[in-house]
């Protein structure tokens, strides 16, 4: 399996996420302290909609302000859908991982590019399971790949702002408990 079908199946599962959402639950807390349900799901959304111009080539600039905003409108898991839709396809189209995106932090393969969603997919999906109360079990495989991925960053994660203060675990304890103590998150 490669990142095209890791990026895949974690649209897929937090996705399944957003259809267990209740009506009632959207603006739930969830462990992202400035994000409710609601908010964390257009983050996504947001995510999602960014891989069909990246992958094809535009620059930020060139996307310019139209993914800003409220992206769910009446409908969020309709939104999440074909936001879901786009970029999977975009994602899986035939040498997709080599083209060259322009993101934030300069050129980089797409395949990179596609790694980080995974990840923000994987974790946010367990953001997601605690505010709506659901299963919040990380597949413990796509929880080792980004935990061996991201712990050597582990410092410069810190120094981004975007991650909690850093949790001090046992090597022993599993990996899912691993890597939301990276991210700064407990269970």
């Amino acid at each position: 399996m490669g990142i095209q079908d890791d990026f895949t199946r974690a649209v897929r599962r937090f996705g399944e996420k957003v259809h267990a959402v209740g009506d009632d639950q959207w603006t739930h807390e969830t462990p992202c302290t400035e994000w409710d349900v609601r908010a964390l799901v257009n983050h996504l959304v947001n995510e999602a909609l960014w891989v069909k111009p990246l992958v094809d080539g535009l620059t930020i600039e060139e996307v310019g302000s139209r993914l800003d905003g409220d992206l769910l409108g009446d409908d969020p898991k309709a939104a999440f859908d074909r936001a879901a839709a786009e970029a999977t396809a975009t994602a899986t189209e035939p040498g997709a991982p080599e083209r060259i995106v322009h993101i934030s932090a300069g050129d980089a393969p797409a395949a990179e590019y596609l790694s980080q969603l995974f990840t923000d997919f994987v974790v946010h999906g367990w953001d997601l399971a605690r505010g709506i109360g659901a299963d919040d079990t990380i597949d413990a495989a796509d929880a080792a790949a980004i935990y061996e991925q991201m712990k050597p960053m582990e410092d410069a994660m810190k120094s981004w702002g975007m991650y909690g203060d850093k949790i001090e675990v046992d090597e022993k304890t599993d990996i899912q408990t691993k890597l939301l103590a990276l991210f700064g998150r407990v269970q």
